[in-house]
């Protein structure tokens, strides 16, 4: 029996493999399939069937490529419907790999659809669950983004605490619970950093599991959450209608552009997504184009912040980077990369093109004008960040919401902008100046940094010390 975990720090996403005796099966898999084409090689083994443990809103699942590369099954839990070839299993159905066994146990909540996979060993003794978003390590799937329900939040997590108590509760405490998700994921509100742990050691520290009642369960599950980003409506919708060969996308985003070739595209309306560190597009970078660097949750703020998964996107990338690039675009539905500039941007300065710059400045440096002058400063941290601590008197406008607020600003205003640790901040301030605001500064390293000067205590305020 081999059960791997195939983990996406990008996307906090956990795929799953699981083969016995030359036969296997696939659970959630990303969009890419030739990591599970290969895996499927190394042990000589024939995909039997794709398991998806609900409609998943923040990435497009690889199971419709998969499938028709390999001729497996796709298979869904209770009450799933899909436009394309899929099998839909009973509560309790069982399915066989190889001298193993899997139990679908239909576990609505986080989704109508949502199932928990029970993985049987040769002894048909309970080994693991691949709990999808129903249940993470520290905590369960928010409520909020089935797709087409008359069902209220409420409701939802009231299902989600019945699944939780008369599926998974009752099982033995040393199954081992692989999740959907970990840290960094918007599925959920506070899940851990680790991507496993013992079902035994869930109902002692997960408050999801703990002798809570169901009317504070559901008040829990419900308050604080933040909306959904955008395009996890649309990601849920391509998972449940399909959607266009992944070979496709990639060969026609990975395709080197000439200068001339790049502007005619900015031309006809393409998104310029420069993809490369923060300091290297502060120093230089095309006009208008938008800083989401590979380097940090890349996929998932693309996913936030550009509205259309159409939009036709051309790239700046690191040498080397460009077909890495294309593949995580895909991963969220991105699927109009039209190519990518030869040669980066040092082709376009050795063709004597325009560039722009952002000006960048150290936290001490920071720390001087902040103590000295007047300074507007704008935290565009999540909320719970800023009520955990923050500047007095900063204007803070989370960049999960660039879109709503980007024309509030004052234009004349000259903005210090910061994040955690300075990634998200050069986000803000490259979209903002695609939008005409000019006088921006970034603080390199964030509110990490800042937090490390000379600043007094009493400059600061904290809201809400949990952070929540």
């Amino acid at each position: 029996m081999l059960v791997q975990q195939l983990y996406t720090q990008c996307l906090a996403q956990g795929a799953y493999f699981i083969s016995s005796e030359g036969e296997a099966a696939i659970i959630d898999p990303l969009r890419e399939t030739q990591p599970y084409l290969k895996l499927l090689q190394e042990h000589n083994a024939t995909l039997k069937y794709i398991f998806e443990t609900h409609f998943h809103a923040d990435f497009v699942s690889g199971h419709v490529d998969l499938a028709n590369k390999t001729g497996a099954q796709i298979v869904y839990g209770p009450q799933a419907q899909t436009t394309y070839k899929s099998y839909v299993a009973a509560d309790n159905e069982t399915f066989t790999i190889g001298k193993l066994t899997i139990k679908v146990l239909h576990t609505p909540g986080h989704t109508l659809e949502s199932s928990t996979y029970l993985l049987l060993d040769e002894q048909q003794k309970p080994h693991c669950i691949f709990s999808g978003d129903t249940l993470f390590i520290g905590d369960v799937g928010r409520p909020d983004l089935a797709i087409k329900t008359n069902l209220s939040q409420e409701d939802l997590a009231g299902m989600l605490y019945d699944s939780l108590r008369n599926k998974i509760m009752p099982l033995p405490d040393d199954v081992l619970v692989y999740p959907a998700h970990g840290a960094g994921s918007a599925c959920g509100k506070n899940l851990s950093k680790e991507t496993f742990d013992t079902l035994g050691n869930q109902k002692k520290t997960n408050y999801a599991l703990s002798n809570i009642s169901k009317q504070d369960f559901v008040k829990e599950l419900t308050s604080g959450i933040l909306p959904a980003p955008q395009y996890f409506a649309k990601n849920a919708a391509l998972n449940k209608q399909g959607y266009d060969s992944f070979d496709t996308v990639m060969q026609q985003g990975n395709q080197a552009l000439s200068v001339e070739s790049f502007e005619q595209h900015i031309k006809k309306g393409a998104l310029i997504l420069d993809v490369r560190k923060a300091t290297e597009f502060a120093q230089a970078h095309v006009p208008n184009a938008w800083f989401i660097g590979l380097e940090g949750q890349f996929a998932p703020w693309v996913g936030a912040l550009i509205s259309n998964l159409k939009q036709a996107i051309i790239l700046i990338t690191p040498e080397g980077k460009e077909e890495e690039t294309v593949m995580r675009l895909a991963r969220v539905g991105y699927d109009n990369c039209v190519g990518y500039l030869k040669g980066g941007i040092k082709e376009w300065i050795q063709a004597g093109k325009t560039i722009e710059k952002i000006n960048s400045i150290t936290a001490d440096d920071f720390s001087k004008q902040f103590q000295t002058e007047k300074t507007t400063v704008l935290d565009v941290r999540k909320p719970g960040e800023y009520e955990a601590k923050h500047l007095a008197d900063v204007t803070h406008k989370p960049l999960d919401f660039i879109t709503n607020w980007q024309e509030t600003l004052n234009k004349n205003e000259t903005y210090y902008v910061h994040c955690a640790g300075g990634y998200r901040s050069m986000i803000a301030a490259s979209i903002l100046k695609s939008r005409g605001y000019k006088h921006l500064i970034d603080v390199a390293g964030g509110f990490a940094a800042i937090a490390k000067t000379n600043i007094p205590d009493d400059a600061y305020v904290i809201t809400c010390p949990s952070g929540k």
